[in-house]
Order: structure tokens, then sequence, then C-alpha cells
């Protein structure tokens, strides 16, 4: 009985500190709108705009890209050369790549190597 009495006694003396300190607690950590969700959020907003900012930048050279082929034949010719492999009546095109070693079985361990 002397215990619960003196407990009693704590809780009636700081009765507000401790209603403040748990209204901290749960609007700054349980809440839905707690503190930490907050500056998850701040983050994930940063990130998003960054990523705004790159496909603005992205959007500008190919807007960029897209008036030059509007207004220049050459342009269309090198895209379609470049990118198509599609060449003049007169001309011939050799496309050079890196061709990877074909694999060999060893029939003995049944193993590949290259």
């Amino acid at each position: 009985m002397d215990q619960l009495n003196t407990l009693w006694n704590f809780l009636s003396h700081y009765k507000y500190l401790i209603v403040i300190v748990l209204g901290v607690l749960l609007v700054g950590f349980v809440d839905e709108n707690s503190f930490l969700r907050r500056i998850k959020l701040d983050m994930q907003i940063s990130d998003l705009k960054e990523e705004i900012a790159r496909y603005n930048e992205q959007n500008e050279a190919d807007m960029a890209r897209l008036r030059d082929l509007k207004q220049n034949p050459k342009a269309i010719e090198r895209v379609a050369r470049e990118q198509y492999f599609m060449k003049a009546d007169d001309e011939d095109i050799y496309v050079l790549t890196e061709d990877q070693l074909p694999e060999t079985v060893d029939p003995e361990n049944n193993e590949t190597s290259e």
C-alpha cells in the first residue's frame, strides 16, 4: 500500500511533465504525422525533385534535337545513318562489333571454357 501511495504522489506531483512527455512521444514517433514520417517524406520529395530536374534536362535535349530534325534535312540523314544503318546507293557500310568467343565444352570433364 505504501508503494502505491508513493507512486500516486509522484504521478500527481509531475502530472503535467508526464503528459507533455507522453504527448511529444506520441506526436513525434507514433502518430501517422510523426516527425520521423515527415523527415522520410521530405527526403522522398527531394529525390523526386532531382528526378524531375533530370527529366526536364532530358526533355530540353530531346526538344532541341526534334527542332534540329524538323529544320535540317541533313540531321535526318545523319540519324538514319548512325542509328538505322541506312546508306546511299553508292556506298557500303561496315559495322564493327566485338564478338565474344564461343564457349567450348571439354568432353572429358563436361565443363565449359572460354
